[in-house]
Parts: C-alpha cells; sequence; structure tokens
C-alpha cells in the first residue's frame, strides 16, 4: 500500500487554507470532491492503488461541506465523515481536530478501580446533549462512580435513537452536540477523575444513510445478521475493511481520549481468519496506549460465553480486558422476579447466582433450553475484573415490551438486595442511569427514521421479539416522540422518600467497596461463595480485612449460622434498616455470636476477624 494510502482517512485539514481527503471506493472508477464553499465546486481526486483515491484541495476550512462524487453520478456524504450537521443524508463537515485538552496527567484508569454508570446521552436531560451531562458529574463522583459509559455517539439518523442504528462511525452526533462538546465531556470528566467509555458498534451499521456500499465491498452475504448482510472482515479486500473500523476505534482513544471501548454484540461479527478482526483491533488499541503511555481497557458484549474472548494474546486468547456477564444478571433477574420465559427460562436458582459469583459464566458447556445447544467454555481461570456485571443495563431494561425497569417490577428491599449482589461483588459493577436512585420513568426503544416502510418493518419486528415472553400491556410505538420523551430521566425524584434511601444506600454500598480492603480487592483466590437454600454466603479476603455477606432471598425470615472466625466482628450495614426515617439506626454493632437473624430479602455486610 502507498505511503498515501496510510494517510488518515476522511478530511484533515492540513497547514494552511487547505484540506487533505482520502477515500477508499474500489467500486469507483473516478472520484471527485464537491465542495459547497466559498463557491460549488469540484476537484477530482488522484487514484493511489489498492482502491483509494486522494487529494489535496487548496481553499478548504473547517466548517465547509463536502461529498465524494462517484463515477460523475452518485453524490455520497464521506465514509470517514467526522460530522453530518445536517444528518445522514446530508453533506459532510470538515473539522477542526484542535481542542484544548487540559489532561495530560490523566493515565487512566486500572481496571479493577472501574465502577461504570452506562447512561443514553439523549434522554439523560431534558436537553439531551453532551453539555448537560456536565452538571451531574459532581453528584456522580459523590456517588462513588468512576467511569461514564456513554450508548453510541455515532451519527444515526434523526434526532432520537439507542444509537445502535449508527451509519457514521466517525461522526459524533449532531443533535448531542458534535464533536467539540463531546470531547469538552470527556475533558471535564477527567478532570473529575473520572473515565470515560464509549460505546461501538462494529457488528453492523444502520439501515437508513448506509451508504457503504457504493464505496466498497464493506459488507458480505456469506453471512447474515440480525441486522442483514455482515460486515466483511475475512472475504475479498477484507483488509481495508478491517482498516477502516480499526482506524475508528484508534481515534476515540487518540483524538477523543477515552479510556475504554465498549464493543457491541462481537458474537455478531463473522471471521474466520487466522487471525482475527477482533484480535486485530485488541493489539493496535493496546499499542496505542502504551505509545501514549496510558490505560485504555477494551469491554467486549457476547452472548457465547467464551472466555477465549478475555484471555490475553499470547495465551491464544483475543486480549480483551473485560466482558459483560449476562449470566450474572439473568440468574439474579430470575431469583428477583421469578420470570421464567424467554432466555430466562434456563436459569433457576441461588446455586445458579453462586457460580456466577465464584466463576464468571453459568453455562460454561452445558445445553441450553433457550439456544437449543450447548453454550460456552469455562470461565474459572478469567480474573474476577474481567467480568462486568449489572442488575439493569440498557438491553434488559429497554428490551422488555414496556421498558420497565426492576423499580416498577420488584419491591423497595429487592432493589436493595440487588444493589448489594452486584456492588460488592468481585467484579467490575455497572449501574444503568437513574438506577441508583429507583428511576420511574421506562427505558423504551425509540427512533426516528424517515422512511414509512423502515418505520412499519421496526414496529412488526420488535411485536415479533417479544412473542417468546409474556410480558403484559402494549409495545410503545418507537417512532413516537412520545417514547422518546417518556424514557428522559427525572432527576427531581432522588430529593426525597425511597428514592433519596435508596441513593444513599448506593452510596454507602460504594463507599465500603473502596474502602474495606476485602472489598476493593479484586480476585477469585480470596472469594468463597456457598449457599443454603435461599442464602447465599459470600466470604471475601485481603490481608488482615475480612468480609462475610450472608444475602437473603425469601420471603420469610431465616435463622442461619454464621461461619466466623476468631476476632472482632463489626456489622457496617444491614440492608433491611435502610426504610424510610430509619437510615442508619442500627448503627455498629460487635458481633460475638454466631447464630444471626436474616429478615426477608436482606443482607448484611460484617467486617473484621482474620482470614
Amino acid at each position: 500500500m502507498n505511503a498515501e494510502c496510510q494517510e488518515r482517512l476522511g478530511a484533515t485539514a492540513i497547514s494552511g487554507n487547505s484540506c487533505r481527503f482520502l477515500v477508499w471506493a474500489p467500486r469507483a472508477k473516478t472520484v471527485e470532491v464537491s465542495l459547497d464553499s466559498p463557491k460549488p465546486r469540484r476537484v477530482r481526486m488522484e487514484a493511489v492503488g489498492c482502491g483509494y483515491f486522494r487529494a489535496v484541495v487548496e481553499g478548504v476550512r473547517a466548517g465547509t461541506l463536502y461529498r465524494y462524487r462517484l463515477d460523475h453520478d452518485k453524490e455520497r456524504p464521506d465514509p470517514a465523515s467526522r460530522y453530518q450537521p445536517r444528518g445522514v443524508h446530508g453533506p459532510s463537515q470538515v473539522t477542526d481536530n484542535h481542542f484544548g485538552w487540559t489532561d495530560s496527567s490523566w493515565k487512566g484508569l486500572p481496571l479493577e478501580k472501574y465502577v461504570l454508570y452506562e447512561l443514553h446521552v439523549g434522554t439523560f436531560s431534558t436537553e439531551g446533549t453532551f453539555d448537560a451531562i456536565l452538571p451531574r458529574l459532581p453528584a456522580l463522583r459523590d456517588l462513588g462512580i468512576t467511569a461514564i459509559e456513554l450508548m453510541p455517539v455515532a451519527q444515526f439518523p434523526g434526532n432520537r435513537n439507542w444509537g445502535y442504528d449508527g451509519v457514521f462511525p466517525y461522526a459524533v452526533q449532531a443533535s448531542y452536540g458534535g464533536p467539540a462538546a463531546l470531547k469538552n465531556l470527556v475533558n471535564e470528566c477527567h478532570s473529575h477523575s473520572m473515565a470515560v467509555v464509549v460505546d461501538v458498534v462494529y457488528n453492523h451499521l444502520g439501515p437508513e444513510g448506509n451508504y457503504l456500499a457504493d464505496f466498497g465491498p464493506y459488507f458480505t452475504n456469506l453471512y447474515k445478521t440480525p441486522w442483514g448482510d455482515a460486515i466483511n472482515y475475512d472475504q475479498l479486500q477484507s483488509d481495508h475493511v478491517r482498516r477502516y473500523f480499526i482506524e475508528n476505534a484508534l481515534e476515540w482513544v487518540t483524538d477523543y481520549h477515552f479510556d475504554a471501548l465498549r464493543l457491541d454484540a462481537v458474537h455478531a461479527i463473522r471471521d474466520s481468519s487466522a487471525r482475527s478482526f477482533l484480535e486485530q483491533l485488541s493489539r493496535a488499541v493496546h499499542d496505542r496506549a502504551k505509545e501514549f503511555n496510558r490505560s485504555v481497557c477494551l469491554m467486549a458484549e457476547s452472548h457465547e460465553n467464551d472466555a477465549r474472548l478475555v484471555t490475553p494474546s499470547e495465551l491464544g486468547g483475543a486480549g480483551y480486558d473485560a466482558v459483560w456477564n449476562d449470566d450474572f444478571h439473568h440468574s439474579l433477574h430470575v431469583i428477583l422476579t421469578g420470570e421464567q420465559c424467554g432466555y430466562y427460562e434456563d436459569f433457576h436458582s441461588v446455586e445458579d447466582l453462586v457460580k456466577c459469583c465464584r466463576d464468571g459464566f453459568l453455562y460454561s458447556g452445558q445445553y441450553a433450553k433457550f439456544w437449543r445447544t450447548r453454550r460456552g467454555n469455562s470461565s474459572q481461570h478469567i480474573p474476577a475484573e474481567r467480568f462486568v456485571i449489572y442488575a439493569q443495563n440498557h438491553d434488559q431494561v429497554g428490551n422488555r415490551a414496556e421498558g420497565n425497569r426492576l423499580t416498577q417490577i420488584v419491591s423497595f428491599e429487592k432493589l436493595k438486595i440487588a444493589a448489594g449482589a452486584v456492588l460488592l461483588s468481585a467484579n467490575i459493577p455497572l449501574l444503568f442511569m437513574g438506577e441508583e436512585y429507583g428511576e420511574l420513568s421506562p427505558f423504551q426503544y425509540f427512533v426516528s427514521h424517515g422512511d414509512p416502510q423502515l418505520i412499519e418493518a421496526i414496529r412488526h419486528g420488535r411485536r415479533e421479539e417479544f412473542r417468546q415472553f409474556s410480558w403484559p400491556g402494549e409495545i410503545p410505538d418507537p417512532q413516537s416522540e412520545e417514547t422518546f420523551v417518556r424514557s428522559k430521566l427525572n432527576w427531581s425524584l432522588q430529593a426525597s422518600g425511597q428514592h433519596q434511601i435508596l441513593r444513599r444506600f448506593y452510596q454507602k454500598l460504594l463507599r465500603l467497596r473502596r474502602d474495606v480492603p476485602a472489598l476493593a480487592k479484586l480476585d477469585k483466590h480470596s472469594l468463597r461463595v456457598t449457599s443454603s437454600e435461599r442464602i447465599l454466603l459470600m466470604e471475601r479476603w485481603h490481608g488482615s480485612s475480612h468480609a462475610l455477606i450472608p444475602f437473603h432471598f425469601s420471603d420469610t425470615p431465616a435463622e442461619f449460622t454464621l461461619p466466623l472466625r476468631e476476632g472482632r466482628w463489626e456489622k457496617v450495614l444491614d440492608s433491611a434498616d435502610w426504610q424510610t426515617g430509619g437510615i442508619g439506626q442500627l448503627g455498629t454493632t460487635v458481633l460475638g455470636e454466631r447464630q444471626f437473624s436474616l429478615r426477608p430479602w436482606s443482607f448484611c455486610v460484617l467486617v473484621g476477624g482474620q482470614a
């Protein structure tokens, strides 16, 4: 590949009043840059090999609108556009990459320090912008959050979408505020000692505004995904497709200073190569992190329960830092709700949750009824901090028929025990926005497409998706703006009543996680998890610090004998005591007895003793 081909894809403002354009378009014989200003003109691009076209154009500044004209016919936005101010069908805009970063001393967080807070920019605030997140950062930091995770911010059709219908991976959503506002958010998070994660989608592009196929073989019909033809990661000319997505990942890390990438549904990335795209991306991102002396993590979502994803590359794995563990969520959810429909049919008891806490995956090669096949492999050897766990996330809330949160499904006591199970684990915890105070607004699926046939297809698809579940109620119209508005957070709730209590409870749990050495150390080798009927006992230790946490998942009280070692033990938290008017009334209790009473759907944290 020529040196010119290795330059940055897309439009790059260079010295003086000029701009370099580089595009991969092997399906075109000729490519021109169509510029809108200062007066409309077209500039022919030079073919520089391997299907790439390049041009350096004078008189082009940041803010200039442009398209590529293919074979004197189709005019299309830039596949590597950094900004689409007029939406997915409009022209691309040349951007100024300069930003006044003030985070030079920030080197990122080690993986074990992550406490993730997943949020959707559009529904996090009334304004639905990056700037509107800024006033909430001090409160999130005070809560104990160490990293915010943004659902996808790449340009999608219209002004409301979960983000997984993005069609310009390099362009920051215009309605959120664009590139400069995103950089400012990351910079401000770093000033609050908080990491920032961005959700990226490399398994498909959305259906509206997806013009990549006009440029080259970005897709292959050899494999099918739930969204159509798969991205071409292993067929003819796939090296250039890989380059497109890997360069995008590096840009989030380099130009936007993100601390981690969360890769959506990597099980839908079909790739039979000897060296897979996922491995190649992992190596590239981690090499870039070393180059900048920063900690950058890669977190993947996969339903395959394949431990090789988070096995180091030198041991034959893909080298990812962490993986979302749906098995933990499903096990906990079934205990709390009793639901057994859909994929919940494969989860049954407290013993399932024990294995998730202890090993990681529940399904490690057993037959799963829902999947109608054996699922997963052993994760016993995978370190605890490589699993991201949660009681709620955008999928598990938003992909319910009415998008209802746990707040609408279970009691206050169950909300607290769910929080304890997640936040006192030896894994990486993730909270979904509003969870910490028991948000009542649903999080529903919403879009704002322009094609009537596509809109109806989405409506039909949502109805079909929920046939396997027995959830009551009507499925909200994804296209309706009311569905979007209904999903916005109501921050005023946390100021009073049980919402205020719940937020303080989350804060207390996160302080214990941070300040008690036995809870701060994420290590399977200093963890013991057992169960007896509906009681799960978690024991954790580090040095002389020891913690015992009995969880009681039952409607009736229970007497339980605690395996207390010699020494002084203090009960530092009892979830049943956190009620209206009763916060902290228990105080610190010195325990000398082993017999212990557990109230329904409650847990306690005892600290002390010798490991």
